[in-house]
């Protein structure tokens, strides 16, 4: 009875050492990629909506020149690419905007309309939105001009 104590502190210490692991392994497991705009992956922490869409009676190379723009005016434009499995009527680029990560997608929906998709996230995961919706709209007056 008098080593009780000392023996049971040491399975309450090692099931304690458990529970933590198991409960890392699930934040680990939480987080994961999600699939960008540009048919890439992406870190996330959060499955929340982060991409905003809209169509524009442009062509796509005057919608893809508009968003070229604004990514250059608002921040850094890193990569440009057609992306895997598509023809020449879609095209994306990348870029850092406010220290988020910004992916537009320019894909012609027929011969007179094309759809723009913006999507951000920043450096941890989580969506920004507003920074979506700034963008798209930025790229509409862009368009306007």
């Amino acid at each position: 009875m008098l080593d009780a104590p000392r023996v049971f502190g040491c399975i309450v210490g090692h099931m304690k050492k458990t529970i933590f692991a198991v409960l890392a392994g699930a934040a680990i497991v939480a987080t994961g990629c999600v699939k960008t705009v540009s048919d890439t992956h992406s870190f996330a922490t959060t499955w929340s909506r982060d991409s905003v869409a809209g169509r524009y009676n442009r062509s796509v190379e005057q919608v893809y020149a508009a968003s070229v723009a604004v990514i250059q005016a608002n921040g850094v434009l890193t990569k440009e690419f057609i992306p895997h499995d598509t023809t020449n009527s879609v095209r994306a680029l990348e870029g850092k905007v406010n220290q988020r990560n910004v992916w537009i997608r320019v894909e012609g929906i027929d011969a007179r309309t094309t759809q723009v998709d913006v999507q951000a996230r920043g450096s941890f995961g989580g969506s920004d939105l507003d920074l979506t919706h700034e963008l798209e709209k930025e790229i509409a007056l862009q368009l306007a001009r």
